[in-house]
């Protein structure tokens, strides 16, 4: 037999050469049973009820037959071949002669393996009362492997042929007489197109919704692939209770449904629509295609084929997968877009509860009231809790939550606040979740919902070209070190508050936690906060974020909040619109500098600032320490473009004294230069050049630098003095003697001072610098 076997998909008669009509009756009876056809049942030859007519009117050559038992049975003791997607049609001619009038019906029994009987299927056909004598009655049943209307026996795959013909039942005495009986291939009756699919329901498949199907449909599928055909599930619901992997592309008339742990691999049409048509519905194709995708290896990416998916709830992907919580193979999710439909599934879960915080254990809280409450992945708030700090995990017998930052004035017992917002995209119940990548996706979040929540652990979480639209509160939120090499690239992010005034808005574009982060060539439209970064080694290049709104002279709020001291990052080539970069160490539990690095390895080059329509103190770069001794060593802000519209802004920079100032005799390797100012009242630099003209005589010359030191440094060092053409004294005369320099003059320390043998005048240059170079 060649692949067609097992299809029927032509008649078999033709195709495989096979037998289906039994002999003639004129042949011999002895081929014929009284029984069940099966070997060693009693046959018709030399039967007293039984004889050969051989020229009757309506048969010619035929069978006449004398009901003489409760039920008289005829059958054919030679094995029908019944193959799975075949579909048989018996057919008899019958006669009442004489006696009785008897009713007829297609019998026959059904045959397994080793010729053993096939227990509970269905062997007999529609009754037919014959009510008239010679009158011919057409006694017909169908029978093939699968459920269908129209077939009277399905007998699954099970049975393997059959002994078929017919029943006399009724009153006993009656004459009948029975035309050859005929058995053909009608598959062709039943299945509508002939040549490219194979249907679940020809090899088993109730398709009755609570019938395991599994063993029928992968038959099936071992059929359809062999043969290059597609798997059809035809009307109907098909239950699988096992783990499935089809090697045929899959078409689906019907639905599947699946307890959760189980899976289907569809490795041939893997992608979202064909698992939105098995599963009736785009949200829980979606999570059966992501379950499959992380536990098979045939793919690495599930195609969402520019589908919108309709989400009525947070989509939990741990719980959709089921069976792990760990992952880290590459996979890859790309090309549609998650629309969030408004309910109560959407509603922030608020708690509040006591605990406690030690700074000797600054990654906990203790003795948490109430902690059965509190959810994995809130938000904490309360007295010296610092931005974007959430709950990484829960132990309940222990009455402790581990943090995913510090907290920078907390120590004690105090009343703290929960909010747990509800994500579209959930991933905080993997343990640790890698290499996952969203690519090509809009996440429309309507103000309803968050984008996505990461795993507090894992590594090279990527999100590019994609669109996270109107999040209620956080596009990205990262509960622990799920951030760790996190790319997000080529990715716009608008907010749901717009209208608000800059400091009214509430929602976050992006928090991190942990290292080597890469944001790069982003939009990002009117959060309070583009990003929170809490871990060192970060990129952020090429982006775009602006957080302006209508006021006049209005207040303006952190675009990009980098929480630490020592970050060796670059911000460089972004488009700081209408706020400001915030550089503070609120994640530490005693900010105040003891041994630690202090504020360092920050580099910001090549960004073009721009403001309007705020009040002159604002600044674009901004230093907030959180504890006191801290002073900066180690910064670059050079080759950037200043500009404020509508008015002037005092300077570019600042210190918020809010808890502590800087420690200016401890300021070391800062370099700023090389940028440009325009409607900036004051222009800084380090080192700056300063030319200084004494009119009159004096031995002290007093130069004034201060006004050009960022971060209101002191004048602690000066690097040349270049007289600029003829030092002369009171007549004129050449002046050839060097003045010695003092730094740190003034009562803000921010002036020098020359110091000449003799009273001089004259013209000089001056390199002056705020820091100690190294």
């Amino acid at each position: 037999m060649d692949n067609d076997k097992g299809f029927c998909a032509m008649n078999k008669a033709i195709t495989d050469g096979l037998v289906f009509m039994p002999p003639a009756f004129e042949n011999g009876l002895d081929v014929w049973s009284s029984g069940d056809g099966t070997p060693g049942s009693p046959t018709y030859e030399g039967a007293a009820n039984a004889a050969l007519v051989v020229a009757d009117q309506d048969f010619s050559s035929c069978l006449e037959l004398q009901k003489n038992t409760t039920v008289t049975k005829l059958r054919y003791s030679g094995e029908t071949p019944l193959l799975p997607g075949c579909y048989l049609r018996i057919r008899a001619r019958v006669k009442a002669m004489s006696g009785n009038l008897p009713s007829v019906r297609i019998a026959a029994w059904a045959g397994g393996a080793g010729g053993a009987h096939v227990p509970g299927v269905i062997e007999v056909g529609k009754s037919v009362a014959l009510t008239t004598y010679g009158k011919v009655e057409v006694i017909e049943a169908f029978v093939g492997t699968g459920v269908r209307t129209g077939v009277d026996m399905s007998w699954g795959t099970s049975a393997l042929y059959g002994h078929f013909g017919i029943d006399l039942t009724g009153a006993n005495g009656g004459v009948v007489r029975i035309d050859d009986i005929e058995i053909e291939d009608i598959t062709s009756a039943f299945l509508r197109t002939m040549m490219d699919w194979v249907d679940v329901r020809d090899y088993g498949a109730m398709g009755d919704g609570i019938t395991d199907d599994s063993v029928a449909v992968e038959a099936a599928d071992a059929a359809a692939a062999a043969a290059g055909r597609t798997l059809l599930f035809s009307a109907g619901t098909y239950f699988l209770d096992a783990d499935v992997t089809l090697e045929a592309p899959a078409r689906f008339e019907g639905t599947l449904t699946m307890p959760v742990n189980r899976r289907i691999a569809m490795t041939r049409s893997f992608d979202l629509p064909t698992y939105a048509d098995a599963f009736g519905d785009e949200e829980t194709g979606f999570k059966k295609a992501y379950q499959a995708l992380v536990n098979f290896a045939d793919h690495d990416t599930l195609d969402l084929c520019g589908r919108r998916i309709e989400i009525t709830a947070p989509v939990d992907m741990q719980a959709a997968v089921d069976n792990k919580t760990t992952y880290s193979s590459r996979r890859t999710i790309r090309n549609g877009q998650f629309n969030v439909i408004a309910g109560s599934a959407w509603d922030t879960v608020s708690v509040s509860s006591q605990a406690s915080y030690s700074t000797g254990n600054d990654m906990l809280l203790t003795a948490v009231a109430n902690i059965v409450n509190v959810p994995v992945g809130a938000l904490v708030e309360g007295v010296g809790v610092g931005r974007e700090v959430y709950v990484t995990s829960v132990n309940v017998g222990a009455g402790t939550l581990t943090l995913s930052k510090p907290l920078y004035a907390a120590a004690g017992t105090q009343v703290y606040t929960f909010r747990r917002f509800q994500y579209v995209l959930d991933f905080s119940g993997f343990a640790s979740l890698s290499n996952m990548i969203l690519d090509d996706v809009q996440i429309e979040c309507g103000g309803e919902a968050s984008g996505i929540l990461l795993a507090p652990s894992g590594s090279i979480f990527q999100l590019r070209d994609s669109h996270i639209l109107k999040p209620k509160d956080r596009g990205i939120t990262s509960i622990g070190l799920g951030c760790q090499g996190m790319l997000i690239d080529r990715c716009q992010f608008v907010s749901n508050e717009s209208p608000l005034r800059s400091q009214d808005r509430m929602s976050i574009a992006i928090n991190t936690n942990a290292n080597d982060v890469k944001i790069r060539d982003n939009r990002a439209v009117h959060f309070r906060h583009f990003a929170v970064l809490g871990g060192n080694g970060n990129l952020i290049a090429g982006n775009h974020w602006f957080q302006g709104d209508q006021e006049t002279a209005g207040l303006r709020v952190a675009g990009l909040v980098v929480a630490g001291t020592d970050v060796k990052s670059t911000i460089n080539g972004n488009y700081v619109d209408n706020s400001f970069i915030e550089w503070t160490n609120e994640y530490e539990s005693d900010p105040d500098f003891a041994n630690q690095f202090s504020f360092g390895g920050l580099t910001i080059t090549g960004n073009t600032f721009t403001v309007n329509d705020v009040a002159p103190w604002f600044s674009w770069i901004v230093i907030k320490p959180y504890g006191s001794g801290h002073y900066i060593r180690g910064f670059n802000l050079s080759g950037n473009v200043f500009r404020s519209l509508n008015g002037p802004v005092d300077r570019v920079e600042k210190v918020d004294t809010t808890f502590a100032t800087l420690v200016n005799f401890s300021m070391r390797n800062i370099w700023v230069g090389e940028n440009t100012f325009t409607n900036v009242s004051e222009v800084i630099a380090n080192p700056v050049l300063l030319q200084h003209d004494q009119v009159t005589e004096a031995t002290v010359w007093t130069v004034d630098p201060g006004p050009y030191l960022p971060f209101g440094g002191w004048a602690r060092n000066v690097d040349t003095v270049v007289a600029e053409g003829m030092i002369t004294g009171p007549q004129n005369e050449r002046r050839t003697d060097m003045p010695y320099v003092e730094v740190e003059q003034g009562a803000a320390k921010q002036q020098v001072t020359l110091n000449w043998a003799l009273p001089s005048k004259g013209r000089v240059n001056i390199k002056a610098r705020m820091d100690n170079p190294n």
